[in-house]
């Protein structure tokens, strides 16, 4: 894969889009399991119920994940300067995600900010936030 370069960026330029499969309990109880995070509203139907939610849901730092993997496909992950994040919406089982990016400017030292989001197959936003990551010349 040829990464981008600062010269050949531009302001509008899209990031290729990162499609994932529907939200399944197998991926939230293997998250879990990677990241320590057995919140029991991720992973338990009864507890989620309880809770006032329709059934389990993804957690958020999984959706950070994949927009961090929308954003190192694009660019080498040692060049990752900042990211930010906002939690805007509950991603059920079932949505498939799409995360999406765009150069929003170019700064001094070879370094770009980009807009990034992920949204459900209805156009529902989850998680909307930026990057700033350093490019070759």
């Amino acid at each position: 894969m040829t990464h981008p370069t600062f010269d050949r960026v531009q302001v509008g330029d899209e990031l290729p889009p990162l499609q994932l499969a529907p939200i399944n309990r197998t991926t939230l109880a293997l998250f879990a399991g990677a990241s320590g995070d057995h919140n029991p509203i991720h992973i338990d139907t009864d507890f989620a119920r309880a809770a006032g939610m329709p059934d389990v849901f993804a957690h958020g730092m999984l959706g950070m994940a994949w927009v961090g993997r929308l954003v190192t496909g694009w660019a080498p992950q040692g060049e990752l300067r900042a990211f930010n994040v906002r939690f805007a919406g509950i991603t059920h089982l079932g949505n498939a995600v799409r995360c999406t990016g765009r150069v929003a400017e170019k700064l001094d030292d070879r370094c770009v900010r980009l807009t990034l989001q992920s949204e459900n197959q209805f156009g529902q936003i989850k998680i909307a936030g930026d990057a700033l990551v350093t490019l070759p010349a």
